[in-house]
């Protein structure tokens, strides 16, 4: 008996093929990628001249949402929250004032008092332009005072009173562009107690 050849199957792929492929791929990206970007990360660009000069217009940031999940702000950081007056819009600041404490404005200049009745004077090399205002604030349980860095031109708890927690959507963790400013935590400073 002769043994007859048959074809051998077509290893190609077809559209239908493609098309499975291609859907799986989008499955996986958006099972990987969506939760990610909800609950970890997201990406913010820096609009108008409010943080200047630690953050340009366009600077193009890495967010970290998921750290305050598991600690509070911290002063010193800079944080993206929702502005309390229209909470569609997003805002970056330094936070300067956290709940319990009094913030005090004489000339420009910033002290805190804390919980426990010390008294810290922030130094604040990142400030360049300043308008020398004064003011006090007691704030509450769940306030927190933030000022941007180019005081002259900063839209901020001066003019808005404070936030609170639920405002807080996280702290700029990655500063990617422009490349030659590529930083781990950009503007990030800490204050010595004195």
């Amino acid at each position: 008996m002769d043994e007859l050849d048959t074809p051998k199957k077509e290893e190609t792929m077809t559209i239908r093929d493609f098309i499975i492929e291609v859907i799986k791929f989008f499955v996986l990206a958006l099972v990987i990628v969506l939760p990610i970007r909800t609950y970890v990360a997201q990406p913010f660009i820096v609009s108008g001249t409010s943080m200047i000069p630690t953050f340009e217009d366009g600077e193009y940031l890495i967010i970290d949402e998921l750290s305050y999940h598991f600690r509070e702000p911290t002063r010193g950081e800079v944080i993206i929250f929702r502005y309390p007056l229209d909470p569609s819009k997003f805002f970056i600041k330094r936070l300067i004032g956290l709940p319990g404490e009094t913030v005090s404005i004489k000339g420009g200049e910033v002290s805190i008092t804390q919980t426990d009745g010390t008294t810290l004077k922030l130094e604040q090399p990142y400030v360049k332009f300043s308008r020398g205002d004064s003011g006090t604030k007691k704030l509450g349980a769940d306030e927190y005072w933030v000022m941007g860095d180019n005081r002259a031109a900063s839209s901020d708890s001066r003019s808005w009173g404070a936030i609170t927690r639920k405002h807080i959507v996280g702290a700029a963790l990655i500063r990617l562009f422009p490349l030659n400013t590529i930083a781990l935590l950009p503007g990030t400073v800490t204050y010595d107690k004195k």
